[in-house]
């Protein structure tokens, strides 16, 4: 079944007051039951008011990073028991931000990916290229070598509970706009990668959304094909969502979803 995620990541924003001032809005507005899975990423220091302010409720928290660590001199950081201990749900791991200044690789985001399924937390792993990379037509390869680097020594059984969010690194801050085009170009890639990783044809669940809920919204909806994304344009999801079989004869054991 199709299941849309809307997650919006805080960043480095709002004091203890706006957190619970927000969240007690939100949680007004979004009903039990509601069909998309709402996720919000405040900053550390209020991840256990955030919890507590949203337990029973639609709304869903999850942390901006974490250490692969469980415990040791690790001036700074949060392991992943903290964040279970607290009650966190999801965390973003890789965003472009944390590898732009905080000089984290592909092989970090690996080893948080694998500490984060180990904690039964659901990894919100983030991929994109930059604006040089677009230009000199390097994306596909850059995007590929991610998603493989990122989920190195993960199974398949396992990538069913990773999301991956797309970001497009050079429509941050640039005055450039992803287009509707452009953002599904890169979640039917990143899906055809996990599908033949999966099973050697094309016929994984994956899906799309904005960023991870980042300010840089590309286009809505309208017009974009079902057969390669449901719901706003950005993110895909190997855990969320069900997509049609692309491969015109996929192979034993290939996972079609009507």
């Amino acid at each position: 079944m199709r299941k849309t995620i809307i997650a919006g990541n805080w960043k480095m924003n709002h004091t203890g007051a706006q957190v619970k001032s927000v969240l007690t809005e939100l949680v007004a507005d979004v009903a039990l039951g509601v069909k998309p899975e709402v996720v919000v990423a405040p900053v550390f220091p209020y991840l256990e008011t955030a919890v507590q302010l949203t337990q029973g409720t639609a709304v869903h928290i999850a942390a901006q990073n974490m250490h692969f660590e469980e415990s040791g001199a690790y001036t700074g950081e949060v392991s992943p028991s903290m964040l279970v201990d607290i009650g966190v749900e999801y965390v973003i791991i890789g965003h472009s931000e944390r590898r732009t200044y905080f000089n984290e690789t592909d092989e970090t985001v690996n080893l948080k990916v694998k500490a984060a399924l180990a904690h039964d937390l659901i990894p919100i792993m983030c991929c994109g290229e930059t604006l040089q990379q677009r230009e000199q037509g390097e994306m596909q390869r850059f995007i590929e070598g991610q998603i493989a680097a990122g989920l190195a020594g993960i199974s398949k059984e396992e990538v069913e509970n990773i999301v991956i969010a797309y970001e497009p690194i050079w429509a941050i801050g640039t005055g450039k706009t992803a287009t509707v085009e452009q953002a599904q170009e890169v979640c039917a890639l990143i899906r055809r990668k996990l599908e033949l990783r999966a099973t050697g044809c094309v016929s994984f669940r994956a899906g799309a959304f904005d960023a991870v809920g980042d300010r840089n919204p590309v286009p809505g909806r309208a017009g974009c094909p079902r057969t390669h994304w449901a719901g706003p344009p950005g993110l895909a999801s190997s855990r969320r969502w069900a997509l049609p079989c692309r491969a015109p004869s996929p192979g034993p054991g290939a996972r079609c979803v009507p």
